[in-house]
């Protein structure tokens, strides 16, 4: 699964569920449809049918999954089951829900045979070069002490990120997200290299989270003009 730059991660993770995750997940589908910005929108296993049925432009995604194959593994989450439900995307090795370098691994190739794009996780430069090695779609780069904080990696953080990333290989996808919490951010992101980016806190305390993506969205859209400016 293919994703299109730049995107834009509306990551409500398990504060909502149910109604309130469509809500917002239908708010991200307007920006996504209104802006041509790819979203994803992750939610927890049981509401991404849910979604998938009431949505049109968001791809949905999975906040993770296991490596086991169809048969035995009670209690696990069955990467099929993840794909028969929507979902075209997954989250792997969170600083929520960190993996062990062989199960990210087996992970990252579980959903390549099933075509869904993987959002992984690294917690520094030197971390995320070493995961470029497995070739994710999206590598996220969020030093762990940011996540919800408000305060984002500084400039420098970025530019290093992105340009090591891509000297590894150019076909990874450079995502900067911790501590994203406005559309100056998303912008000032996204100006500086970044691919895509994303927020929980920062959209979900936003007086009206959907208008918080909507915003979000269409400073993407006018940073990478701007990028393509500066470029040209």
């Amino acid at each position: 699964m293919k994703v299109r730059v730049p995107f834009l991660i509306v990551n409500p993770k398990s504060y909502l569920y149910g109604e309130e995750s469509l809500a917002l997940a239908k708010a991200a589908d307007l920006a996504a449809s209104e802006t041509g910005v790819q979203v994803l929108f992750t939610a927890p296993f049981a509401d991404l049918r849910y979604i998938r049925e009431n949505t049109e432009h968001v791809m949905v995604t999975a906040q993770h999954m296991d490596s086991l194959r169809p048969g035995r593994g009670m209690g696990h989450v069955l990467p099929e089951s993840l794909k028969a439900a929507g979902a075209e995307a997954v989250f792997l090795n969170h600083a929520e829900n960190s993996l062990t370098v062989c199960e990210l691994a087996a992970c990252m190739n579980r959903a390549k045979e099933l075509d869904m794009a993987t959002v992984v996780c690294a917690d520094s430069v030197a971390e995320a070069l070493a995961i470029a090695k497995l070739k994710p779609d999206i590598l996220l780069c969020e030093p762990t002490e940011l996540i919800g904080t408000g305060h984002v990696a500084d400039n420098s953080y970025v530019i290093e990120a992105t340009t090591k990333i891509r000297e590894i290989d150019p076909d990874i996808l450079v995502m900067i997200a911790s501590g994203v919490s406005t559309a100056e951010d998303v912008y000032n992101v996204i100006k500086l290299g970044a691919d895509g980016t994303g927020a929980t806190s920062g959209i979900l305390k936003a007086p009206d989270p959907g208008l918080r993506v909507m915003e979000m969205a269409r400073a993407m859209v006018q940073a990478m003009k701007d990028r393509e400016k500066q470029e040209n």
